[in-house]
């Protein structure tokens, strides 16, 4: 694998994180970085096992295809879990629609609203 690498805010949510030897440790889920400092922090990566983090000093190369770490296949093995406040991500088009009783919809997980027939 032979992709150019490219910043850790480009990097696509899913791509395979490997090991230093190719072996896959998961997908990455995202990354954990201080905005305010435009500083990466690591990775959260989705495995057979459940949310991992990898640090930044243990990536070695991200690319748009995958993100290989220096860790040996053990290391990976024993990953730690991510602490600290979980991470929302928003949607923006998520409540958008043509009117209110589509985005009203929407909030309340309803297609449409129906008028009862008492016209109320």
């Amino acid at each position: 694998m032979t992709d150019q690498a490219i910043s850790y805010q480009a990097v696509p949510a899913g791509v395979p994180v490997l090991t230093a030897t190719g072996h896959e440790i998961g997908t990455l889920e995202h990354v954990l970085q201080i905005p305010e400092e435009d500083l990466f922090d690591g990775l959260v990566v989705a495995t057979k096992d459940g949310l991992r983090f990898v640090d930044a000093d243990q990536v070695q190369v991200i690319t748009t295809s995958y993100v290989r770490s220096t860790l040996d296949d053990d290391a990976a093995a024993h990953l730690p879990a991510p602490d600290g406040a979980p991470v929302y991500h928003v949607d923006a088009l998520q409540d958008t629609g043509t009117n209110l009783g589509d985005r009203l919809g929407r909030l309340f997980r309803r297609a449409r609203w129906i008028r009862d027939s008492d016209g109320s």
